[in-house]
């Protein structure tokens, strides 16, 4: 049995840790309560430790103090979503109390996860039972109730798992959502499989299939189009469609058989009325002459993959070297950075005076070093942050602190529409106090509903939900479910805050078709006459509709 941690053994604890989560983060993903297809608590979580397990490769420490300096230091700039941040904060605490150790024992392992425990508590300014924090709170408690008994690293750790896996069962009974779902909580389970991943490796057990001697690489800013050749390409036409299902003796399985024999990277969604596809092919034109056994096409586009991969080859071998980053000298009083995804919502955020946009939202969370980046590279003296998602708003908190030479100010904003208000309130002749109480009062009259589609079956609170049913969310809550998205939509015009409102905004999603949209338009003029409604191409992807009403 290990009794004591190095910080050689601490930096493959981390690679270890961050290789497990990797290994299920779709299962953790899963425990998310609603079936969105932006349910994204393992994927946030793998990402922000991945990018401390990247830094643990580079250099060795010399003291488990300096390992996990480097570790915190890591996991603050590269967190995601507030799971990441909640993360990056336990091991910000545990750091600072093992900073002067070059080993750890039992009692020095117990101390370090309490101090996390009080660091993540104290960021967090409402604390909630029955996630995360209930989780490595009562973990790390168990940790040194046995530590006073036995001062054996390895045995502390495998207590505060053991616990933490009690009080992660529970969480299904303190957290009202947790319990209509039926599930646990993800963050904890996320928490938990990080420190199993750690004791694994102190125990010498190996890495999880599937995953090499190290943690899944950090994320790149972009994809690396050259590292593989244009005629490694194994499918060259990217080809998307959606047919009417007028021959409904045929079973849309058989067209998906049909397509996995013809291609990869399928993905296939039906309902009563249309089947959508998505493959990529050699044969685009089999492909299609089989949807039409099934119904008349409505939409068709087709993409040769090769021609775009030497092309991005081309314009990268043309491109000038990046340059180094550097921080923008402060050229005016005020600047922006928002966060969001779709052309078209970028360029409505950009008409309104935004410096920077950070491409994510609903199913990528920045981290906080993205938006800390954009931050340093907007000229003004004070930098007003708007998130527009709530799983953002604690990773762009961060920036406050960790950015110099500027003001951070961030704006609690959970939606775009919401952004999209503030900057509407903003009067460049305000002080920062004056535009922060506007803004942020902005924010409290805007109403957002959303519709997009159903990513697994799901039970919850009272609706039963099939993978691929649209849903209707208000306010980030369900508001109603059903195979045909016009109803949805005639239930959301007909709603009272869209018909409460003096205007509407429509942003249709990258998914959707003009056309498609105008009908959208049509029934919100119908039932809200007394607004005055716009249709914008937000081009935002997962979500088909995005509407404000103010």
């Amino acid at each position: 049995m290990r009794d004591t941690i190095d910080g050689a053994s601490f930096q493959r604890m981390v690679v270890h840790a961050a290789a497990s989560i990797n290994s299920r983060k779709q299962e953790i993903n899963e425990l998310n309560v609603f079936p969105v297809p932006d349910g994204d608590t393992g994927t946030n979580m793998s990402l922000t430790i991945s990018t401390a397990a990247a830094e643990m490769k580079k250099k060795a420490a010399s003291t488990v103090g300096e390992a996990a300096a480097m570790n915190a230091s890591a996991l603050l700039r590269g967190a995601r979503g507030n799971s990441g941040v909640i993360l990056s904060l336990l091991f910000r605490g545990f750091s600072k109390a093992v900073k002067d150790k070059e080993t750890i024992d039992g009692r020095d392992l117990a101390v370090a996860l309490d101090w996390g425990v009080a660091a993540a508590y104290k960021a967090v300014m409402k604390p909630a039972e029955g996630t995360i924090l209930t989780v490595s709170r009562l973990a790390a408690a168990q940790a040194a109730a046995t530590a006073r008994e036995n001062n054996s690293a390895e045995a502390v750790l495998q207590a505060a798992i053991d616990e933490g896996h009690v009080a992660l069962d529970n969480t299904i009974n303190q957290n009202p959502v947790l319990k209509k779902a039926g599930v646990v909580d993800a963050g904890g389970k996320g928490f938990l499989v990080i420190l199993q991943g750690m004791l694994d490796e102190l125990r010498g057990e190996p890495m999880p299939e599937g995953s090499d001697e190290s943690a899944p690489a950090a994320p790149k800013d972009r994809a690396d189009f050259e590292s593989f050749s244009t005629e490694e390409i194994k499918f060259g036409y990217c080809t998307e469609f959606i047919c009417s299902r007028d021959n409904k003796k045929k079973d849309p399985e058989a067209l998906r058989g049909f397509l996995n024999a013809l291609g990869d990277s399928l993905v296939l969604v039906e309902d009563d009325d249309i089947i959508k596809v998505h493959v990529h092919t050699n044969n685009p034109g089999k492909v299609l002459e089989e949807a039409l056994t099934y119904g008349a096409l409505q939409t068709v586009k087709i993409e040769n993959m090769r021609n775009q991969h030497s092309e991005i080859l081309e314009e990268a071998a043309q491109a000038p070297a990046q340059e180094e980053h550097k921080v923008a000298a402060p050229e005016k009083p005020y600047g922006f950075v928002a966060v969001c995804a779709g052309e078209g919502v970028a360029a409505v955020f950009r008409d309104l005076g935004a410096d920077g946009i950070i491409s994510g939202g609903q199913t990528m969370n920045p981290s906080t070093e993205d938006i800390m980046r954009e931050i340093d590279k907007t000229p003004a003296e004070v930098v007003f942050v708007l998130p527009n998602n709530k799983n953002i708003i604690m990773a762009a908190e961060q920036c406050i602190r960790l950015v110099e030479g500027k003001q951070v100010v961030v704006l609690p904003s959970k939606t775009v529409p919401q952004g999209i208000s503030a900057l509407l309130a903003f009067d460049p002749d305000s002080s920062v106090e004056e535009n922060t109480e506007a803004m942020a009062d902005a924010l409290k009259r805007v109403s957002t509903s959303e519709i997009t589609y159903a990513a697994r079956d799901s039970d919850f609170d009272g609706f039963a939900i099939k993978q691929g049913d649209y849903l209707a969310l208000a306010e980030h809550q369900l508001f109603g479910t059903d195979q045909d998205i016009y109803t949805l939509l005639r239930r959301l015009a007909e709603a009272q805050p869209q018909q409460d409102a003096e205007f509407i905004t429509v942003f249709y999603g990258e998914d959707v078709q003009e056309d498609d949209a105008q009908k959208a338009l049509a029934i919100f003029q119908e039932a809200c006459p007394k607004a005055e409604i716009t249709l914008l191409a937000g081009g935002q992807p997962v979500y088909y509709y995005m509407i404000s009403a103010e």
